[in-house]
């Protein structure tokens, strides 16, 4: 069977640093960092108070108000993102030509409702459960962001949920590859989203000591691979793509940001949270999307890193960095969007696709933030502080999860 090639036409992002994909890049290139004190809660009694928040989040815009309603948030970032994905490619609804049974939705989430999850709870233990709303079970579930999707545009072809924590919407993109690359569908709206700054959400990380402490100064408390990090910063959002068989984006003259060539995806079967120590989980992934994208490891210019902020990501990926490519890891450029968006969690991967893909079309790598302080574990090219221009034609991204599991993405310019 001849495999299809694959291409990216059109991408839509909400995201602390930006609602929509030109204010996202501008932001990020200008090292323009979003954390700052929670505004979602009362944050009294939590070790850390800090998180990245989609400010000025306007779904009306998108998204009829009463439709809005039998919707969590994480299901509105998806879906908005999604129409600004759709019409970035020029399509806006899917055309005439392309039969529905033809266009896929696969989109997760890491967590899913957990806003709904908490507020009903509270209306259960208030006023009993005659009381919780019956749009309970249909507003938590992490699929129903792929099944809005797909009710929205009437896409009627394969349609899935990866839920893999912090890889989620990096095995998203994957998946939606491997569907178009054998021909199972024409066109896949991917990626993933995630809305888990509440106080259960937050509580849950901090008495793992996930997150950063850094209350006294939120703004420099993301600072992956810099020696004084000491944990990451929650962010929320979505990230959304469009992915498209080539020959069809081709004819009818679609702008193509560029082409996924390679997904890895691999498991450190190690511990529930921590990464593997030695990075071996991460370094086969990253062998196999380049192995499968036909490139040699030193044909890698860039790297969007996973870069979480934590003391032992950080080392980690680095070590697989040098696993996966030896002497040339000194020579590639490297940056973390967390840095400046926080972490996404199950969006993660999707968002720093369209940072990657956005790098190959522009020439421009965007920082990692608030680098000041040189570790000797992680002592490689992490672009500090300043963007730079330079050409970039091959690019992967990475995004590791908790469980072990690991997703590395390639993407070539065109």
């Amino acid at each position: 069977m001849t495999k299809r090639r694959v291409v990216v036409t059109g991408m839509g992002v909400v995201a602390p640093t930006g609602n929509d994909v030109p204010t996202f890049w501008d932001n990020l290139v200008a090292g323009r960092g979003a954390a700052g004190p929670i505004t979602r809660f009362d944050t009294e009694g939590f070790s850390s108070k800090i998180a990245c928040e989609v400010k000025n989040f306007e779904p009306e815009k998108y998204v009829d108000a009463k439709a809005l309603k039998r919707m969590d948030i994480f299901v509105q970032y998806a879906l908005v993102s999604a129409i600004m994905a759709m019409e970035d490619a020029g399509l806006g609804t899917i055309p005439e030509d392309l039969d529905p049974t033809r266009v896929g939705v696969i989109v997760g989430s890491g967590i899913g409702g957990i806003g709904v999850i908490e507020e009903q709870h509270s209306v259960l233990l208030e006023k009993g459960p005659r009381r919780v709303t019956p749009l309970l079970i249909p507003m938590l579930i992490s699929n129903m962001a792929a099944g809005q999707i797909s009710i929205h545009f009437n896409a009627k072809g394969p349609n899935s949920c990866v839920v893999t924590a912090c890889a989620t919407s990096a095995h998203c993109l994957g998946d939606a590859f491997r569907v178009i690359e054998r021909g199972d569908a024409d066109l896949v709206i991917a990626g993933g989203t995630e809305a888990a700054i509440t106080p259960l959400g937050c509580a849950g990380f901090c008495i793992m000591k996930a997150f950063s402490t850094r209350n006294d100064d939120p703004e420099h408390a993301s600072r992956p691979f810099d020696r004084e990090r000491d944990g990451f910063v929650i962010g929320e959002g979505a990230g959304i793509v469009i992915l498209e068989d080539f020959e069809r984006a081709r004819k009818r003259g679609a702008d193509i940001y560029g082409e996924i060539v390679g997904y890895g995806m691999t498991a450190d079967a190690y511990h529930i949270t921590a990464p593997d120590p030695d990075g071996d989980g991460g370094a086969r992934a990253m062998k196999m999307a380049i192995a499968q994208a036909g490139v040699n490891p030193e044909d890698v210019d860039y790297i969007n890193a996973h870069g979480t902020s934590t003391p032992l990501n950080d080392a980690a990926e680095t070590l697989a960095i040098k696993n996966v490519f030896g002497d040339h890891a000194y020579r590639l450029a490297i940056s973390s969007t967390k840095s400046m968006m926080g972490h996404l969690l199950g969006a993660a991967g999707a968002a720093e696709s369209v940072a990657a893909l956005l790098t190959l079309k522009h020439g421009v790598i965007h920082p990692t933030i608030n680098y000041e302080f040189p570790d000797p574990e992680c002592d490689l090219d992490y672009v500090p502080n300043e963007a730079r221009s330079t050409e970039v034609k091959v690019a992967i991204t990475n995004s590791f999860a908790f469980g072990g599991q690991n997703a590395t993405l390639a993407f070539k310019k065109v």
